[in-house]
């Protein structure tokens, strides 16, 4: 399966094009906003192609041509302020779905937040964030794409264990960037994550099994 990775530089997007590049199922193709951050991805033979989330539907969409899903770990970051939030997590988000329809790529993984689905528990300090969040997971769920939606607690640099708890709802928690990669991976093709939106933290059980459970 070839991976359209939205959000490539990110510190998530970084871990999952560096495992995909290493696994001999899939092959990744990583999109950039620019030049520079293509330096050490080609040099792996990773495909670039560049270009930034306020581009059009249609670049996106010509950037994804012959890959066989999308992944968005896109963020606007933590310094930016609400006008990049609706921008990037939220227009930048539905115009990677509308380029994934238009390109005609059914597959595709989004990466949300921790109890984004539940209004009652978003953080004050960042709720554009979530709102954000929350309305582009819908504008997933009613698209005609076999999405899956993963919710991510408080994420952590450390090294993964391999180990989650993957649930409907799960009201805290935290886990590494890389289990969260490695979460990404192990649904691209399995089937019980079809369809499914669910939060994700560090746990006791191992990645392929919890995906099963969900």
């Amino acid at each position: 399966m070839k991976v359209f990775v939205v959000g490539a530089h990110g510190r998530i997007g970084n871990q999952l094009i560096g495992l995909l590049s290493q696994t001999n199922k899939h092959t990744v193709k990583a999109m950039v906003r620019k030049e520079e951050q293509t330096n050490g991805l080609q040099t792996l033979g990773i495909e670039t192609a560049i270009i930034n989330l306020e581009d059009s539907v249609e670049e996106i969409a010509n950037g994804a041509k012959g890959c066989d899903a999308i992944v968005f770990t896109a963020g606007s970051g933590g310094h930016t302020g609400a006008d990049k939030t609706l921008l990037v997590d939220l227009d930048g988000a539905v115009k990677t779905i509308e380029a994934a329809e238009k390109a005609k790529i059914k597959r595709f993984i989004m990466v949300s937040a921790l109890q984004a689905h539940r209004r009652e528990n978003w953080r004050e300090a960042i709720k554009p964030y979530y709102v954000a969040k929350y309305y582009a997971d819908k504008i997933l769920e009613q698209s005609n794409l076999t999405y899956t939606i993963i919710r991510p607690g408080g994420l952590l640099d450390n090294k993964g264990t391999g180990h989650i708890s993957a649930a409907v709802d799960i009201a805290s928690g935290t886990i590494s960037r890389e289990d969260v990669a490695k979460t990404i991976i192990a649904s691209l093709e399995e089937g019980n994550t079809f369809y499914k939106a669910f939060d994700l933290v560090s746990g006791e059980i191992p990645i392929t099994e919890a995906l099963k459970l969900i």
